[in-house]
């Protein structure tokens, strides 16, 4: 998986656009940060999950999720290892991380949405 990759289908989602946060890509809805890139390096995407959906996916995919280090991932932020990730996966993470920010007004969208 490529960054690019990463950036094509967290922009895929509804209403999501790219920004910049400390120096990074970052990609959002409303004005709600979803996901990112370049965290900590290159080599890794962030995405914005509860302590619970990070636990699962951690578990099941422990090569490609990590909890960020620190505080942060105590909240659920996670690191994904691009290299690792296939876009059945992708996809699904990103989809978790954008319906967790999302505003609820898009609940019937994220009910029903499927890429």
């Amino acid at each position: 998986m490529s960054s690019n990759r990463f950036r094509r289908v967290a922009l895929g989602l509804p209403e999501a656009v790219e920004g910049s946060h400390q120096g990074r890509a970052d990609f959002r809805v409303g004005k709600r940060i979803f996901a990112s890139l370049g965290y900590p390096d290159d080599d890794w995407g962030m995405v914005k999950l509860t302590p619970e959906q990070q636990s699962v996916l951690v578990e099941a995919e422990p090569k490609i999720f990590r909890p960020v280090p620190g505080g942060w991932g105590k909240q659920g932020y996670t690191n994904v290892r691009l290299a690792k990730a296939d876009p059945v996966t992708l996809q699904s993470a990103l989809t978790m991380a954008w319906n967790n920010v999302a505003p609820k007004s898009r609940a019937k969208l994220r009910a029903n949405r499927k890429s």
